[in-house]
């Protein structure tokens, strides 16, 4: 059992969403690891499993938090999708 949780927003400039999929991500934690603005963060969800969430603090803020893996030009795979052996991580840009 799960749902997709999406943190982030829409702005003039486009839409900015990191898609978790619940029934998918065990909570291992890995994506947290590689992430170097530390954005995720494991909690309970509301069946006290433990799942990957967006820090509130960066939820407003995720084409500037992420901008260091997300260049605009010579892009290399992201750490955190290549961290999820699971698959359960999205980005929408």
């Amino acid at each position: 059992m799960g749902y997709v949780a999406h943190y982030g927003y829409a702005d003039g400039s486009g839409e900015y969403y990191i898609s978790i999929d619940t029934g998918k991500c065990d909570g291992c934690g890995k994506c947290v690891e590689v992430c170097p603005q530390q954005i995720f963060e494991v909690i309970l969800d509301d069946y006290d499993e433990s799942v990957v969430a967006v820090a509130d603090n960066h939820r407003k803020k995720l084409r500037y938090s992420c901008t260091g893996c997300k260049p605009v030009q010579n892009r290399l795979p992201l750490p955190c999708l290549e961290a999820c052996a699971r698959d359960a991580l999205g980005h929408s840009w």
